[in-house]
């Protein structure tokens, strides 16, 4: 995504590294940089809103769960072959496959959104998804 106006940081690289910056994850430099794209370019702000929306919505109602022992080792492992797949240059292949579920009464707008929020899907869910593929 761009906005087509020119920034010193790309629309791409800001959108990149959109959730290091939203879990704190970034130097401060780093972080000073997009907070100054954030300013300039509202398609990014807007992102920026809803995607900060929805963290604090699954933080909401999902916070207080904890991780199934058999999960985390299931999720490390696929990480741990996911890494060898890259190191090895081969091609990785990954299946993702998600539910979300959202009530009416628990979700609220997201910032600037005039009260409705709307998203495309990224894809279709548990659909082959390459290691390093750019997001739409």
């Amino acid at each position: 995504m761009s906005c087509g106006d020119p920034h010193e940081t790309e629309c791409g690289e800001v959108l990149d590294h959109l959730y290091e910056f939203l879990d704190n994850e970034m130097p401060e430099g780093d972080c000073a940089k997009l907070r100054v794209h954030f300013e300039e370019c509202s398609p990014c702000l807007k992102q920026y809103g809803l995607e900060q929306a929805i963290k604090a919505l699954i933080k909401r109602s999902c916070g207080c769960d904890d991780t199934p022992t058999d999960l985390r080792g299931k999720v490390l492992a696929r990480i741990d072959s996911i890494r060898a797949g890259q190191r090895s240059g081969g091609q990785v292949v990954v299946a993702v496959e998600t539910t979300v579920e959202v009530h009416a009464e628990a979700a609220g707008p997201a910032p600037g959104s005039g009260g409705a929020a709307a998203a495309e899907p990224a894809g279709r869910a548990g659909a082959p998804v390459e290691a390093g593929a750019q997001a739409e």
